[in-house]
């Protein structure tokens, strides 16, 4: 689950880390007392969506010349100007395709006289199996144009978990930022603060960038991203009370509600499949063939039938699906139950587009029959590379 970085601020300033005074707002008219109550004289205005590239970002309803969707304004009025232009239109950046996010949050905040921009993040090093601090001198960049052409610029720090961040850690750290005097003191109290509310809210990424000094020598968290590990959100009810559904894919929305795996995708065959391992494998035998997937939705090892025909009606809910290859391998999953599900959702929803299905294990002869029997147009196939063919060559006509 990902929050929006005025979230994540107000997250992090309860640990205490150093964030400027910002003000989140929903409509253009708050724009002006949100920026009365900052210092000023200058303003940041910055658009709240869930991806990165911001500043770099177009706004479609604007004209090409236009600001992107972090602006600096130099008076209120300027401030008011810049929220009026930028909420309720589409900001399209490197991380949100061409369809672009509305913009429909923004967060006003007081800027800061920077003298160096550092890059900072804190991820799950999985070659480690321990949390490792990320951190770069080239801050403000992409970071992975960094690792591409200088990858001597990046430095990992993994943190033993019954140690925490040591005095080595830091001298690491701040070694590695060329960090001294003030900025120094200040990063040796703010990586151990970042640490801890990573491991405690159960974050699977928190990125700082740009981390910046400022030309007083103190330091500053001027961004924030943050995600979480969705399975960890029963244990944070105020993490979920963050969620702004509207950032999110409705069909993602519904998948969660039943507890399903669902991933959008860009192809054309949309796949209800139950493994991980085995949504890999569908995914890569149509590519084989020439087609791509449109999503995949994991029903897991224990669905019901109702469960299996809310997975079908969300894959069937995407305009770009052509055809539908469901593929299950029946273990605790058993065949009948699949069959079942399929046939009382296509029942319901009608079937618009080819279908073909694949089965095996547990109960596959009866839901063979079951769906033979159905008088549905559904076609089964024998294996996977049988059940690929099939459906590309249905979708070519």
């Amino acid at each position: 689950m990902n929050i929006h970085e005025y979230q994540a601020k107000a997250l992090l300033k309860s640990y205490g880390a150093p964030v400027a005074e910002g003000v989140a707002i929903f409509s253009a008219d708050e724009a002006e007392a949100a920026a009365k109550q900052l210092p000023g004289p200058l303003y940041v205005v910055k658009s709240q969506i869930h991806a990165g590239g911001r500043g770099k970002g177009k706004f479609k309803e604007l004209s090409a010349d236009a600001k992107g969707g972090v602006r600096l304004a130099f008076s209120i009025d300027e401030a008011k100007a810049h929220a009026k232009d930028m909420l309720g239109n589409t900001l399209v950046t490197a991380q949100t395709g061409p369809a672009g996010k509305q913009v429909n949050r923004l967060y006003i905040e007081d800027g800061a006289d920077i003298e160096r921009e550092l890059y900072l993040s804190l991820l799950v090093d999985r070659s480690v199996g321990q949390v490792a601090f990320v951190v770069s001198t080239e801050g403000g960049m992409d970071i992975e144009a960094v690792a591409h052409d200088t990858p001597e610029k990046i430095v990992n720090v993994a943190i033993n978990p019954e140690a925490g961040v040591t005095a080595a850690d830091l001298a690491k750290l701040t070694s590695a930022l060329k960090l001294e005097g003030e900025a120094k003191a200040d990063a040796e109290k703010l990586f151990p603060i970042l640490y801890k509310a990573f491991v405690e809210k159960d974050m699977s990424l928190l990125e700082i960038n740009p981390l910046i000094v400022m030309k007083n020598g103190r330091m500053r968290v001027l961004d924030a991203k943050v995600s979480f590990d969705g399975n960890a959100l029963f244990r944070h009810d105020d993490i979920k009370a963050l969620r702004d559904e509207t950032e999110e894919d409705a069909k993602e929305i519904e998948a969660s509600k039943w507890d399903l795996a669902y991933v959008a995708l860009d192809g054309n065959i949309g796949c209800m499949v139950n493994g991980a391992g085995l949504a890999m494998a569908t995914m890569d035998i149509i590519k084989l063939y020439g087609k791509e997937p449109a999503n995949f939705c994991d029903v897991g090892g224990g669905a019901g039938k109702e469960k299996v025909a809310a997975a079908f009606k969300i894959i069937t809910a995407d305009p770009k699906v052509e055809g539908i290859l469901v593929n299950i391998f029946g273990g605790i999953m058993k065949c009948d139950v699949i069959a079942e599900g399929v046939v009382a959702a296509v029942q319901e929803v009608g079937l618009k587009v080819p279908l073909v299905v694949r089965l095996e294990g547990t109960n596959v002869e009866l839901g063979k029959k079951i769906l033979n029997e159905s008088g549905l147009a559904i076609t089964a196939a024998d294996d996977l590379d049988d059940a690929a063919k099939k459906i590309v060559a249905a979708i070519n006509g």
